[in-house]
């Protein structure tokens, strides 16, 4: 394989449900062994690279490649551009805000996810504080999500399309599929390479959202898009695969 970038999902993809993909060592291995520069670039914002990496090493995974979340890219970006900020998110990744974090007149208020927290209460809060005229920013825009790695829930995106319709302001979106992700983990690899993979599960935020940023999307099939792809999805994937193996093999074509 050439030395072409290959940025990696976490959920749906290495990660299923609460387990490793069943060939996620192999396939970590592999990447080493061929010397591919990689990054994990995850639309999460339960979780912070360091834990990504914890969660392999408790099931005797060394994962070598360096790894960002979305709630860490977004709070690089308020550090780079807010003082004050409210926060809307699990209270383990807030924690990452605290020296921004206001309870009154923030400039701008972040999204995140709530899990099932989620209410009527919160929502209103958020579109008062935006309507009122702080600017809007999210971590990530996912539409549904699979928690238990079976079950589809609503995810963040559901929420904040909905404060984007009632207050006519659209959020400012850090995770993928923004470019900003993209390029931010290219520049972090040093590749000086514009050329990329992007090994996702997701139709929107990793196959299009690759696309549009320069790259080719490898759709896998073990997350939330069920096999076959419909044959009227107006999505199309430049690579398809059922899992790390046949990635493994998809790579080593290439």
């Amino acid at each position: 394989m050439k030395s072409i970038p290959l940025l990696i999902d976490f959920d749906g993809v290495i990660r299923l449900g609460s387990k490793p993909a069943p060939d996620a060592a192999e396939f970590f291995d592999f990447i080493k062994k061929e010397k591919i520069p990689a990054f994990v670039i995850s639309n999460s914002t339960l979780k912070t690279s360091e834990e990504i990496k914890e969660f392999f090493a408790s099931y005797n995974i060394q994962v070598d490649i360096p790894a960002m979340t979305a709630s860490e890219i977004t709070l690089k970006y308020v550090a780079d551009n807010y003082k004050k900020v409210k926060v809307y998110c699990t209270e383990h990744i807030k924690k990452l805000f605290n020296e921004f974090i206001v309870e009154e007149n923030p400039e701008a208020v972040v999204v995140g996810d709530l899990e099932d927290k989620w209410s009527y209460n919160i929502l209103n809060e958020i579109f008062r504080e935006i309507y009122a005229g702080a600017d809007f920013i999210t971590m990530q825009k996912n539409k549904f999500w699979k928690p238990d790695g079976k079950t589809l829930c609503l995810d963040a995106g559901s929420f904040v399309s909905a404060i984007e319709y009632a207050t006519s302001k659209k959020a400012l979106l850090i995770g993928k599929p923004s470019t900003i992700y993209f390029q931010t983990a290219l520049k972090q690899l040093g590749t000086g390479s514009s050329d990329f993979l992007m090994l996702g599960d997701d139709l929107e935020t990793d196959i299009i959202g690759a696309q549009k940023a320069g790259g080719k999307g490898i759709l896998i099939y073990t997350g939330k898009t069920s096999y076959p792809l419909n044959k009227n999805s107006d999505v199309k994937p430049d690579y398809e695969v059922k899992n790390l193996t046949g990635t493994i093999k998809l790579l080593s074509s290439l």
